[in-house]
């Protein structure tokens, strides 16, 4: 990096050292995402780049081209999806991809912007998150594009993201259970505080009303998209005197879980229960029974956002939001409930 590098056509990056009363070699520390500056500093000299309307004007391309793609956790098998969609935009444009777990739910780790910094990108993919406004500075600041994927609340105008059609998917996939007459009909959805679980959970209601059936709150729980947790709520629910005769779950990973709840409580499906998934993972249709669900695009919808970093952008107007459609898969887990 030159001392003389023009920050907004007047000030240099000298200059901003000598205002943050720091080095340059200081000053190129944050730039570079160095760790070995004090928080206090960092935030001083960060304060003033953006202050100055500091953008990287050149700067040498990585030695291999990287797309960073960021989830919370890499343990669902939709993670899997989401990747090849990306590795698929990557392979298109030279690049390779690069994966990392921030470790906490919904926004990246301190540590992580310094790693990212570091590793100039050509641009960054995050999952189920949402960025606070000093690290989409930072990024922006370096000229390093990002997109959400399923952003875990609404996103800022200024955040592009992808998303699917998610309170369509849970009208879809209820309506279907009212249609066979289900009138108890269970639901576990994701964490409360994810856009997409509350999209759903409104499609569901949306359904029971338009099927002239009242919501009982005591059906509904929210999950956390894992096995474990849809088998956990499945087996309270089934328990129940009036236990319900179909649920909806929020993702393929909780349906298996609730399906194994009613093998473990000696219920048939679909003849005593009806089960429906959503996102059509694969595993999905060799489950037993096969699985009925919602296809959420994950593989596009990663492959979207990959093309949204890779396009040319005009800062001044509003980001790009996508939603891509979902629709039902019909498979063997639902049925008529046997008193119809």
């Amino acid at each position: 990096m030159r001392d003389n590098d023009e920050v907004d056509g007047r000030v240099t990056l000298a200059d901003v050292a000598e205002q943050a009363g720091v080095s340059l070699s200081t000053v190129s520390k944050v730039l570079n995402g160095r760790s070995d500056v004090s928080e206090a500093t960092r935030t001083k000299v960060e304060q003033l780049l953006d202050l100055h309307g500091y953008r990287r004007r050149s700067q040498a391309p990585p030695q291999a081209p990287l797309i960073e793609l960021v989830f919370h956790e890499l343990e669902s098998v939709w993670a899997m999806e989401l990747i090849r969609g990306v590795e698929n935009v990557a392979k298109e444009n030279k690049a390779s991809v690069v994966l990392t777990e921030s470790g906490t739910r919904h926004a990246p780790a301190p540590d992580w912007i310094e790693g990212v910094l570091r590793r100039r990108p050509l641009g960054v993919v995050l999952v189920f998150s949402a960025l606070p406004e000093k690290v989409k500075k930072q990024l922006r600041s370096r000229a390093i594009p990002f997109v959400i994927v399923d952003p875990a609340g609404d996103p800022d105008p200024d955040v592009p993201s992808v998303g699917s059609a998610n309170w369509a998917g849970g009208l879809a996939a209820t309506r279907h259970l009212t249609d066979f007459q289900h009138e108890r009909i269970g639901i576990i959805t994701g964490p409360e505080d994810m856009m997409c679980s509350l999209a759903r959970l409104d499609g569901y209601r949306s359904a029971m009303t338009m099927a002239g059936l009242e919501v009982d709150p005591s059906l509904v729980r929210f999950g956390d998209f894992h096995v474990q947790g849809g088998f956990e709520h499945a087996m309270d629910l089934l328990e129940r005197p009036d236990r319900p005769t179909a649920i909806f779950a929020g993702s393929d990973l909780q349906a298996l879980g609730v399906l194994e709840a009613a093998r473990l409580k000696g219920l048939s499906v679909p003849d005593d229960l009806s089960v429906v998934g959503y996102d059509d993972v694969p595993l999905a249709q060799w489950s037993s029974p096969a699985l009925t669900t919602v296809h959420q695009p994950l593989r596009q919808m990663a492959e979207e956002a990959a093309r949204m970093l890779l396009r040319p952008h005009d800062p001044g107007k509003s980001a790009l939001r996508i939603e891509l459609a979902t629709h039902l898969v019909v498979r063997q887990s639902t049925a008529p409930p046997k008193s119809s």
